[in-house]
């Protein structure tokens, strides 16, 4: 009996993981030229499909670089809002938004680097981008973290807070470690995405927006026990 044939990759019958391929290599060719430098063919390549298939999936370059952003978005938005969704308390419920917020940037350190570049860049084509994600993912987050800001404010458990000032401020407590992360490993001798390295930046991030925001400190672990 002879042996199955194994269906080669970036053919069409295997859509589910050829449109994965192509994704993960637009991610790495996106965040090192941004869309104007990104070329298809080195897409393709790393991919290791043809420009054919690529084409089949994503009709042009703007439209990858949109499922790009898509991705890395959504998967953003399914690990915090069911955070800021539950029933736990204020305090408790900001604590574990900002440490899902965390580990989601941990796992994919690449992502602040493409998506600011690309935010600072010039172009109304990019803004465009930049809009809709804006709308479709960081503005239902943002009402939804105003809400507990200020379900907690009215509490006494936290301070008075202008949202539109805290959210960005704790959101890039987080984000500008690891997009600086290249200079600070020459800058401070040390590997900042190091395991043991963002373990000590997490607990640091947790303990800083605590300070900042509750009216009483977090109990020790003494007291907890």
């Amino acid at each position: 009996m002879p042996a199955p044939t194994r269906t080669r990759l970036g053919t069409r019958a295997q859509p589910e993981e050829s449109r994965a391929a192509i994704l993960k290599a637009a991610f790495a060719e996106f965040a090192e030229h941004g869309i104007a430098g990104a070329r298809t063919d080195a897409i393709a390549r790393a991919a290791h499909v043809n420009k054919a298939l690529l084409y089949y999936y994503f009709k042009d370059k703007d439209a990858l670089y949109e499922a790009v952003l898509d991705q890395v978005f959504s998967g953003m938005r399914a690990r915090v809002v069911p955070v800021l969704e539950s029933k736990l308390p204020p305090r408790q419920k900001v604590l574990d938004y900002v440490g899902a917020y965390f580990d989601y940037i941990a796992a994919n350190p690449s992502y602040p680097r493409m998506v600011q570049s690309e935010w600072m860049r010039a172009g109304s084509n990019r803004t465009r981008h930049m809009q809709r994600v804006a709308k479709k993912y960081f503005q239902p987050i943002f009402q939804r973290l105003v809400a507990v800001l200020r379900e907690g404010t009215a509490a006494g458990e936290f301070r008075p807070i202008d949202p539109r000032h805290f959210v960005p401020s704790m959101v890039a407590i987080i984000v500008f470690y690891f997009s600086a992360a290249p200079v600070m490993k020459t800058l401070m001798q040390i590997d900042p995405l190091a395991p043991e390295r963002i373990a000590e930046r997490r607990a640091f991030v947790l303990d800083f927006i605590s300070a900042a925001l509750f009216t009483s400190p977090l109990p020790t672990q003494g007291d907890r026990s």
